[in-house]
């Protein structure tokens, strides 16, 4: 999923979600395009208590 798809799944603002990624919080992987893209398991992760 796309960073912005990821903030609205965890309820943040997008450059929470980039702030996480540059600091290795939540791992992402670019797309030969130059794009990002989040798993699914990645934000799931994310959210407490699941």
């Amino acid at each position: 999923m796309t960073v912005k798809q990821a903030a609205q799944w965890l309820q943040v603002n997008e450059e929470t979600v980039w702030r996480w990624i540059r600091k290795g919080k939540m791992k992402a992987v670019r797309l030969p395009s130059g794009r990002l893209r989040i798993e699914e398991s990645e934000i799931r992760r994310m959210i407490p208590n699941e």
